[in-house]
This record gives C-alpha cells, structure tokens and sequence, in this order.
C-alpha cells in the first residue's frame, strides 16, 4: 500500500504550503519539498490534490494513509547574501531537509527551442532573477559553509548547464568542488555532467574530491532521445557508455548514477530492461516521473505526466533490480539517488 500511495502523491501531489520550492531549473519537476516517513520527497504541490495534510499525517479523503509528512522549512542561510549583495538562495538551494544544490552555470549551449530538451527550464529561473548565471568557487564555498554550520546540510550536488568548451562544462566543476571542499572538509559532493570529451575529466573530478557522479542520460532509446532532447540526444550513446565505465572505474560501482525519466514514450519494460543493463555496469539507474514543469515545451505542449500505476510498476521492478545487485541509493554517498526525493526508489526498497 505505502508504494503505491507514494506513487501516486508523486503524481497527483499533496495540498500543503511549503516554504522551500524549486520553481524552475534543470530538473524533472518544480515540486515543494518535504519529508515523508523520515525520508526527502519533492511532491507536486497542488490545491487540487485529493490528498490533503492533517497532524502531520498524509490523508485521502478521511482515509490515513499511514504516511507522515513534515514541510521541509526554510533555512537560515536563504537570510544571507554576500559582500556584493548575491543572496545565497541565489547561489546555492536547499533540497530535501539536507541537501545543498546548485547549477553552477545557470545557461546552456542547447537552450535554443530547435535544441532544448524538452523537461528544462534551465534558463528560466535566470530570467526570473532567482540565481546568477556562473557561480564563482568562492561563493559556492561562502555558502556551501554556511548551509552546513546553520542548517545541518550533509551533501551537495553540483550540475551545469552545457558550454561549449570540449569538457562540456565539466573542468568548471573541478574548481568548485576544491573550493567547497576546502571550505567544508569532508562534504560529500556528487557532480553531474555530460560525457565530456576528455574522459580524464572524470578522474580529475574525484582528484578534486568529488564523492560520486551523475552523467545522465533520461532516456536509452535514439528515437526518444532525439525527440525528446534534440540537442543533448545528438551525443552518441556510445560516449554515455565509455563515460559510465570510467566514472565506475574511478568512482566505484554504485557511486555513479543516470536519471531514466518515466513518461517519455519508452515502454516499461524497455525501461526496466534498460535500468538492468546499466546496474550490470554498476551506474544506478535513477528512475524518476516526468511532471512537466511551468515553462517547458512538454507543459506548453501539454504533456502530462505518466499514470502512478506505470510509476509504481517500473520503480518496483528497477528496485528488486538494484536490490539483487547490492546496489542501493542510501549506499550512494551524495546526489539525486542519495537523496531520492524526485522518485519514489527508495520507498520501494532501492
């Protein structure tokens, strides 16, 4: 029962406020943020809900679920800014109850409609004037700091929008994670990147001392990647391949992740089929709901997103997967899977 309640509040959304929200960015979704069971949820949070928060506790109608929810509060270091007058929220996010979160450049090369992926709103949080354009190590650091000291962050993730440079954006993640890292000795750091042109990166983001790594690809069929990411779908998925295997080969088995988004068009079982050949590589695969965010092409072109029935049966399969292989997200030491708020995995025990 609790798997499939979580499935579908991952779909249908809770009525709640809450004070800590992603509006807009690089991600699936621009849900609120909160604590289900002790566990990060990021929920649709959504007025129409037919599930609704009393005493701390999720209900349908006057049915309790059995699962406990508490809003996620605003932290103390969204008060600050720096010497130049950038608010840290600007810089760095909180998502979940702990984890730390920024796009350290907040534009990308494939932005242009013809290009864009269609999930991303990348920019649009930029135009809003929600963050800066390029986070410099220094500020990353300042807050990074902060958000540990005043708010009991326990891991960062550090993603970029995609430059034109052959590492892709990747080399900028180097810098920021010494300058974190010397600042917060011992944070755990995942970054996430594209398949850089130079695998060497990689190695030089763990020399750095980044914990794990995200290269994702959201979908493992061609023809969904093209239509769904005109731009990043035209990185051959031989590079996705040749970058898992050197990230496992330098992070380790289970330190390197993809996101797999539900709801592109790819059957379930070609997903699960997909999700089991990456485990075999040792990349956990972070099966994810699309719900298309305000200012995306899908939401503009009204794309919905997947029934919770086709959530709950590809997270429980991919689940039993990454159980059988030892190969847990609580086991990853910092990013998406780690903290497991934008799916619903770690509820059914992956």
């Amino acid at each position: 029962m609790t798997v499939g309640i979580r499935a579908d509040i991952a779909v249908r959304g809770v009525r709640v406020a809450t004070p800590v929200r992603r509006p807009a960015g690089a991600g699936p979704s621009d849900d609120g943020h909160l604590v289900i069971d002790g566990g990060n949820a990021a929920l649709p949070i959504d007025p129409h809900s037919p599930y609704e928060i009393r005493d701390d506790k999720i209900w349908l109608g006057e049915q309790d679920t059995g699962l406990s929810l508490q809003v996620v509060r605003r932290p103390a270091f969204y008060d600050l800014s720096t010497a130049d007058g950038v608010g840290y929220e600007q810089i760095a996010r909180l998502h979940g109850k702990d984890v730390l979160a920024t796009t350290v450049v907040q534009t990308c090369i494939r932005y242009a409609e013809e290009q864009r992926c269609r999930f991303c709103t990348i920019e649009e949080s930029l135009r809003a004037g929600a963050t800066v354009a390029a986070k410099t190590p220094a500020q990353l650091a300042e807050v990074a700091e902060a958000a540990v000291r005043l708010d009991g962050v326990r891991q960062m993730v550090m993603t970029t929008g995609t430059t034109t440079g052959p590492d892709r954006g990747a080399r900028n993640l180097v810098r920021s994670v010494r300058a974190v890292l010397e600042a917060v000795p011992g944070l755990p750091i995942q970054v996430q990147i594209e398949p850089p042109g130079d695998l060497v990166v990689i190695d030089d983001l763990y020399a750095a001392g980044a914990s794990s790594i995200g290269i994702h690809v959201e979908a493992l069929d061609d023809a969904i990647r093209r239509r769904w990411m005109p731009g990043k779908g035209s990185v051959p998925m031989a590079e996705y391949e040749a970058a898992w295997d050197r990230a496992v080969a330098v992070f380790g088995r289970n330190q390197v992740s993809t996101y797999l988004l539900i709801g592109l068009g790819e059957e379930p079982g070609d997903l699960v089929a997909g999700a089991a050949r990456l485990i075999e590589r040792g990349v956990y695969p972070f099966v994810v709901p699309l719900r298309p965010m305000a200012g995306t092409l899908a939401r503009r072109d009204g794309v919905t997103a997947p029934p919770p029935s086709v959530v709950r049966d590809v997270s429980e399969r991919v689940a039993t997967l990454l159980r059988d292989a030892g190969m847990l997200g609580a086991d990853q030491k910092a990013g998406c899977a780690a903290c497991g708020a934008c799916g619903i995995l770690q509820a059914a025990g992956g």
